[in-house]
């Protein structure tokens, strides 16, 4: 039951994004991403990420990436082990790597740069130092409901 509840709001979420994208004429850019855009979510929500963020940067001029997904966990331990299961989960089911990664061993923030799409993984009190939300306050931003 919980996995199906994991796979519906990853969804749901993903078909209010659709929407918003189909409206602002950029289907084909959602429709290729977004078979990474679910497996980002599945390997967060796989080891419990914390307050899974979907941020559309496109509209804002220069912004370094297209999207960023937003996590964090509550020890360095599972701060490493969201960003490996983040990396397994789109090399299995996007069949997708990262172009680079950072932090991996440091537990403190881990980046996952796919080009288009950069998954930041945050300890929980780095995170909310960093406000990247807020740093990115122009953008569309979109939470991903727990299980």
């Amino acid at each position: 039951m919980t996995c199906f509840r994991k796979r519906l709001g990853a969804q749901l979420l993903l078909h209010r994004i659709f929407r918003v994208i189909h409206h602002h004429k950029r289907q084909s850019l959602l429709v290729q991403k977004l078979p990474l855009l679910n497996a980002v979510i599945e390997g967060l929500q796989e080891v419990k990420g914390k307050q899974i963020t979907i941020m559309d940067l496109r509209e804002i001029p220069h912004a370094v990436a297209g999207w960023f997904v937003i996590a964090h966990g509550t020890s360095r331990t599972q701060v490493e082990a969201l960003a490996q299961s983040v990396e397994s989960t789109t090399a299995e089911k996007a069949a997708e790597k990262p172009w680079g990664k950072q932090g991996l061993r440091n537990g403190e923030w881990a980046v996952l740069d796919y080009s288009d799409i950069v998954v930041h993984v945050f300890h929980e009190e780095t995170r909310s130092r960093y406000a990247l939300e807020e740093l990115w306050g122009d953008a569309n931003i979109e939470t991903v409901d727990e299980v």
